[in-house]
Formats: C-alpha cells, sequence, structure tokens
C-alpha cells in the first residue's frame, strides 16, 4: 500500500497549443544553437545514436558542440517509464509516481547549508514593566550528521512529509567529500522509514551506497522491486551546458538503474530568458537532454522530469521565490511532464525571507497552493526552507507539515454524488421541521470521517500569538519519540561491509 498524496483536478495556465509551441520550441535550441558538453562520454552516446558533435574551443577543458535531433528526444520519451516507484524501509510509505496520474506528494530537500534553532526568551515592556511576553530568537549553525538525524526523525512522524530529500549539508569536521554520501543516506535511512532521495557527491562512493541500499532493502532483487533510495542529478549548468562531473554521475546511476531526477535550474533573467515561453522553452530543453541521455545509456531508466526554475531578483541577482513568475515557470513545466506522460519532480513552498513569520507563511502558501493544483507527482523543497534555499529550520517544517494537511483538504476531489445529495436534502428537511433549525447533530458524523478540518493547530490564545512557540513544542515533542531504526543485523551488516559510516551512527 503506497503513500496516497492528493489527486487533484490540474490547473493549467498553458493552453494545449501553447505546449506543443513550446516543445517545439526546445526541440528547435536542442538543434540550434544546440547544447555544450564537457563530459566525454555524453558526447560521444549522443554522437553514436545520430546527433551531431562538433569539438569546439572553450578554454582548458575539452568541450564538444551537440546538435541533438528530435528523433533522439522522441525515442528517449517513448521509452522511460511512465511509472516511477520510490520505495521506502515500510512499503506502506513507498511513492507510485505515476506521469498519467496527477496525484501530489510531498518532500524536503535543498542540502542547506545553514540549520536555524528557535529559542523563547522573556522580555519586559520599556514602557509597563508589569507586562512580559514570550518571544522568538534564532540561532544559525551549520549543518551536522547530528541535525540530519533530527530532520529524518521530525520526517517520519509528519504526516504531509512523504518523502525525505536530504535537507542539510553534513559539515562535521570528521565528514569528507569521500565518506558524505555513505554518512547522508545511512543517518536517513537509519531514522525514516519513508523514501530518501539525494544527490551524490563523490561518483567513487556510487558502489558503496548502492551496496548499502541493497543490505538494507534485503538483497539486489529487493532493491530492484522496492528502490528504497534515489539519485538527484543536475547534469546541466544553465544556459544549455551539459557539465563533466554530474553527467558521468548521472552515467553510472542510470547503469545501475536506481531512479533518478534530471533536474535543471535556471534562474529566469540571468541564466534563462526571464519570459514565461522562453523561461520554459529553455528549461525543457535542458531537462529532455538528460532523459534522453539516461535512455541512451540504459533503456527503460527509472528516470523523472526534475524542474527548479527561479527567477533573478533585480536588486541582488539572487534568486526569488516569493514572486508570481516562480510560480508561473513551475505550473509550465508541470504541464511539460505531463504533455510527455512523465513523473514529474516541482517545486514549492520555499521563502525570501531569513526567518519564520508572516512573509514566510504567504509565500509559502502561495506557491503550496498553485503548485499543488498543477498536479506534479512530487513537490520537493516543500518542508522547512528559509533564505531561499540556505537555511534549514526544523520549527519551520513542522508549520509546512500543518500547513500542507490544509493544502490537501482544499484541493482535494469534491465528493458530490446523487447519494450524498439526498442524504443532504433528508438533513435539511429534518432540520427545518425541529424546533432549533441547527445542524449540530449531523456534525459529529463528519469529523469522525476525517471529512471536516480541526482547528489550526499552532493557534493563540486571547491577543497573544503563539504559533512559533506551539510549533516548537510539537517539535520537541515528535523529537522525544523513540526512532524507527533499522534492525541491529542489518545495521552490523552495513558497518562491515559500507566504509566510512561514522561509529557515533551506529545504533
Amino acid at each position: 500500500m503506497a503513500r496516497q498524496g492528493v489527486l487533484v483536478e490540474p490547473y493549467n495556465r498553458l493552453k494545449l497549443e501553447q505546449v506543443e509551441q513550446i516543445h517545439q520550441a526546445s526541440l528547435e535550441i536542442l538543434t540550434d544553437p544546440g547544447v555544450m558538453c564537457f563530459n566525454r562520454q555524453a558526447a560521444k552516446i549522443f554522437g553514436d545514436h545520430g546527433a551531431e558533435v562538433r569539438s569546439i574551443e572553450q578554454g582548458r577543458a575539452p568541450c564538444w558542440l551537440l546538435k541533438i535531433p528530435g528523433k533522439i528526444v522522441a525515442d528517449a520519451i517513448q521509452s522511460a517509464p511512465k511509472m516511477v516507484k520510490l520505495g521506502a524501509r515500510d512499503e506502506n510509505n513507498c511513492l507510485i509516481l505515476d506521469g498519467y496520474e496527477p496525484r501530489v506528494r510531498f518532500a524536503s530537500g535543498s542540502e542547506a547549508n545553514k540549520w536555524l534553532d528557535v529559542d523563547f526568551e522573556t522580555f519586559v515592556s520599556k514602557h509597563n514593566p508589569g507586562i512580559e511576553v514570550e518571544l522568538p530568537v534564532f540561532r544559525v549553525e551549520k549543518g551536522t550528521v547530528d541535525r540530519l538525524v533530527k530532520a529524518a526523525r521530525l520526517c517520519e512522524h509528519l504526516d504531509s512529509w512523504d518523502s525525505f530529500l536530504r535537507t542539510v549539508n553534513i559539515q562535521d569536521d570528521d565528514i569528507t567529500d569521500d565518506n558524505k554520501d555513505v554518512n547522508k543516506f545511512f543517518a536517513s535511512l537509519n531514522n525514516t522509514t519513508k523514501h530518501v532521495m539525494s544527490g551524490l557527491t563523490e561518483l567513487g562512493q556510487l558502489s558503496n551506497v548502492v551496496r548499502m541500499a541493497r543490505i538494507i532493502a534485503g538483497g539486489e532483487a529487493r532493491l530492484r522491486e522496492n528502490p528504497i533510495i534515489s539519485f538527484i542529478t543536475c547534469i546541466i549548468k544553465s544556459p544549455l551546458q551539459v557539465v563533466d562531473d554530474t553527467t558521468q554521475k548521472a552515467i553510472e546511476i542510470a547503469r545501475s538503474g536506481i531512479p533518478l531526477v534530471i533536474s535543471s535550474s535556471p534562474q529566469g533573467g540571468s541564466t534563462a530568458p526571464i519570459t514565461e515561453d522562453g523561461m520554459v522553452a529553455q528549461i525543457n530543453a535542458e531537462i529532455l537532454v538528460g532523459i534522453a541521455l539516461t535512455q541512451l545509456v540504459n533503456r527503460g531508466t527509472p528516470v523523472i522530469y526534475g524542474s527548479v526554475p527561479s527567477r533573478t531578483r533585480m536588486d541582488n541577482l539572487n534568486d526569488t521565490y516569493g514572486v508570481p513568475e516562480f510560480n508561473q515557470y513551475n505550473i509550465d513545466c508541470v504541464q511539460m511532464a505531463r504533455y510527455y506522460s512523465l513523473p514529474c519532480y516541482s517545486t514549492g513552498g520555499v521563502s525570501d525571507v531569513r526567518v519564520p513569520g508572516i512573509q514566510a507563511s504567504s509565500e509559502r502558501l502561495f506557491s503550496h497552493i498553485l503548485v499543488t493544483l498543477a498536479g506534479p507527482q512530487y513537490i520537493h523543497y516543500a518542508f522547512g526552507l528559509l533564505e531561499r534555499t540556505n537555511t534549514f529550520c526544523p520549527v519551520q517544517a513542522v508549520l509546512d507539515d500543518a500547513h500542507i494537511g490544509m493544502v490537501k483538504r482544499f484541493v482535494r476531489q469534491p465528493m458530490v454524488t446523487a447519494d450524498r445529495i439526498s442524504e443532504s436534502l433528508k438533513q435539511i428537511r429534518r432540520v427545518m421541521a425541529s424546533s432549533d433549525k441547527l445542524y449540530i447533530l449531523f456534525v459529529r458524523k463528519a469529523f469522525r470521517s476525517g471529512e471536516i478540518t480541526p482547528p489550526y493547530p499552532f493557534e493563540g490564545k486571547d491577543m497573544a500569538d503563539e504559533t512559533l512557540f506551539l510549533a516548537q513544542k510539537k517539535m520537541e515533542e515528535i523529537l522525544l519519540l523513540p526512532p524507527n531504526h533499522i534492525d541491529k543485523q542489518v545495521v552490523d551488516r552495513v558497518f562491515q561491509e559500507v566504509p566510512g559510516i561514522l561509529t557515533k551512527l551506529r545504533n
């Protein structure tokens, strides 16, 4: 039994004619100007399958200009699976991403460098010393293995958090590029029974991560049936440049058969056109390059269409996620993925501000609602991210869980049937025949069925805003729950066969 997510009636910004125009524009981009490729093997693979490949001078690094014909793209779209399973230690938590079904799930993301803790201190009014209030005080820490573990444990117990995508960049003194991958995957897998997704830091560690996943899943065959991990690969440096290292990782991951996301994250106004049509045509072309490569390497590779577009902030050239264009870009990309019947990894729930509060909530809910309505199969960045994607805040993640729960209730399909209308008419007649003219007697059934939304869980008393305080208390309660670790015998085998895992992560 997979996690159900929420099935929506998709909101489409683009008409079918416009989708087809963007598709054709993307195909034209892939032949003129084409794509710069810095990975020798990828250039050869495309060349062997009919692309025009020409060596070009581009600094010190070898580079090739690829002109990729539409036939390669069409064949890749045809061979890419339209349904991708993201497994989980507890198979009840697996995700079935069906490109034909707009059923939405929510995940974290970003591998932020900063972790934001929230404490509370008592402040006394300068004008009336008898008035004391508890106010939040924020403390920035670096990402560590222990904090990644805390985030995974939160994910395990927050109902709306469907999949764990690494939340912080682990920066402990004893973490290096050579052991980062095995530690971030093990810390995550050992503390949540939900699906675990991450990028790969070192290509040389791919075999160790896959070996770990096989042991935990119960063997190679079981991992194929229930892929408890997946990878994110951003092979494109926008605009239209296939990078060397990540592309090599994508090639090897595709050969392994582990599901992977091909993501692209151009910035409208700097590394992509700022206009809606130009941005979507370029990012779509970039994603199609990656999808095509995976299918040329290993036909049938489970691949997910990953769209992470943003817009440039004109005063400092940073990404900005709180603007309407961010949502327009993402909704359009969801439509492009649906046009190809490919599962879509989309983006929503990010805010530009550094701390939780009114701006953070309004920006996040704006995209949580709109991108959800578009119907992607998987929304990442949905939990805890602040200061664009630089900071993860666990208290914010608790708030996001509640808010996403409300969004899911809002977008779910209406339950209007002939039988229900008949029952409602009976209620109305019965109430109108009564002396009190009230429907209270009928409310209890709706509450028990879960049809009625409960009150906001972090509502304050009187004139006090206690939202952050109550969310922090809930976070603390969750972290006191016993962790759902992997069986000790399996952990012992992982430590015996997979080098580099920190001893402190052992159960």
